[in-house]
């Protein structure tokens, strides 16, 4: 083939580098993004942290229960900064919207993890230094080297431990202790379940048990008084604990043959006991949430702040930028202005990412102030595709925006997503947001008797005489979501 020349005219989108580092910022989580800061500070040495000047105490006062600061002052503060620097500086410029729909595989390595250990740094979390990290095996391992035992009973006691799951029930058969034990030893059945005995009353109580039923045993077992109510719930536990979970009372009665109040009674003993011994020791890492927004309500109008305690104030060192020289051309000189461009679109890339961040959750809060002053039952149905023409932006820039993003509010702590959500017809023709209709079927589950509990029709029923058209399936998608347990799980005797 003889080759040729053709002009051809097509778009193309080509991300700068500066524009890849302002979407990576806006999607970073507040912990995230502190990280990145502070890796910021260590590699470049034209960022400093700036200090943070006092607040008049009259402004002070008048939001102190806020927690908020005067954003105006450091707005303009960095606004005074940027007027120093030279235009000629400044070659490019981040838009306002980030139209980027692009894999973010293809554009950018994921920042690590902000929740890594760091057992020797200063910023090491209190509560994973301070925190036991005794597990349910050690515990039992513990109070096993006080029991008196012979070696052949210690070895069968810590093969049953080591079958013990999180919960406290004995995961493996009695018969494969007895096999895997040493043949020299001749142990016997009744040898190994006189240790499991001894293992069940170590605490918490009931821990080894085999099932439910057994775990309950115990620990009734393990009462101080055996009065009637206890000996009716061991009587009911032992035999009929099938009827207690489905709910049949009146079965129960029948084969029992006891009145109601008494079923009451040892039902409220059954209740107080644990069918889980072994989570009472299982850890549960704290989580805390830092808010990027904070919503309050001035002279009757809702207000929207970034939260000052998020990520610090950064500015250019002035006394690394004073060394650099126009026309001087050598390794040191290129390395600082080298620096010194990265460090002004750092900041400038923070300042993209809290403008965006602002001007999105104060849409967000316009369009729910009804949440805000009456609650769930009030929120509007909300998508993405809203918020984006309100602002002005791509949906996936507003995706971005309100992941792992959270905003506190009188009402509590709700990332952004939160407020968005699906909507479903009513009567009048309009439109009724799942979250309402989420809050609705718990306020109805809420009220509803507890011997004859509401099902999933006489729900969809109640709330189309609301005007709210919801089918059966979907009340019980939002139920399960909810985790309410059906109707015939949650009767109960009064």
């Amino acid at each position: 083939m003889k080759p040729t020349l053709e002009l051809k005219i097509g778009q193309q989108l080509t991300m700068t580098p500066q524009l890849q580092q302002a979407i990576r910022l806006l999607q970073l989580s507040t912990l995230d993004l502190q990280q990145e800061i502070q890796q910021a500070l260590e590699s470049n040495p034209m960022l400093e942290q700036e200090e943070l000047q006092p607040v008049d105490p009259e402004a002070q006062d008048a939001i102190s229960d806020a927690g908020l600061t005067d954003l105006n002052a450091s707005a303009k503060a960095e606004r005074t900064d940027e007027t120093k620097e030279t235009q000629e500086d400044w070659t490019e410029s981040i838009p306002s919207d980030l139209p980027v729909d692009s894999g973010w595989d293809d554009v950018y390595q994921a920042a690590p993890s902000s929740s890594g250990n760091q057992p020797n740094g200063p910023t090491d979390d209190f509560t994973a230094r301070t925190s036991s990290s005794e597990t349910l095996q050690d515990h039992l391992e513990w109070q096993l080297n006080l029991a008196p035992m012979s070696d052949t009973d210690r070895m069968i006691a810590m093969a049953i431990i080591e079958g013990i799951d999180d919960n406290g029930y004995l995961t493996v058969s009695l018969e494969d202790i007895l096999e895997n034990q040493d043949p020299e030893r001749e142990v016997e059945m009744d040898e190994v379940e006189m240790v499991l005995n001894r293992i069940q009353h170590f605490e918490p109580v009931g821990v080894g048990c085999r099932d439910l039923r057994e775990c309950l045993l115990i620990q009734l077992r393990q009462l101080p008084e055996a009065t009637d109510d206890v000996i009716n719930a061991h009587r009911i536990v032992d035999r009929y604990i099938d009827l207690l979970g489905t709910r049949d009372y009146a079965t129960l009665m029948r084969r029992t043959r006891l009145k109601e109040s008494q079923i009451k009674d040892a039902l409220t003993i059954i209740q107080s006991l644990n069918p889980h011994p072994g989570a009472e020791l299982q850890e549960s890492e704290a989580e805390y949430v830092i808010p990027d927004v904070l919503v309050r309500k001035r002279k009757g109008r809702w207000v929207v702040d970034l939260n000052p305690d998020t990520a610090p104030h950064l500015r250019i060192n002035d006394g690394y930028a004073s060394l650099i020289r126009r026309a001087d051309s050598s390794d040191d000189n290129t390395y600082l202005k080298n620096h010194l461009q990265e460090a002004r679109w750092f900041i400038k890339s923070l300042q993209s990412r809290n403008e965006t961040l602002l001007k999105v959750a104060t849409r967000i809060v316009e369009y729910q102030r009804g949440f805000l002053d009456y609650g769930e039952e009030a929120m509007k149905p909300l998508v993405l595709h809203d918020i984006a023409e309100a602002v002005d932006m791509h949906e996936s820039t507003i995706s971005r925006v309100t992941t792992q993003k959270f905003m506190h509010t009188p009402r509590g702590i709700f990332e952004l997503k939160y407020f968005f959500s699906s909507h479903v017809s009513t009567t009048s023709g309009g439109e009724c947001s799942s979250t309402a209709i989420r809050a609705l079927i718990k306020k109805l589950v809420a009220q509803e008797s507890p011997k004859k509990p509401l099902s999933d029709s006489k729900i969809a029923t109640l709330l189309g005489e609301q005007g709210i058209k919801v089918a059966r399936r979907t009340i019980a998608k939002y139920r399960e979501a909810l985790m309410i347990p059906p109707s015939n799980e949650r009767k109960r005797l009064v």
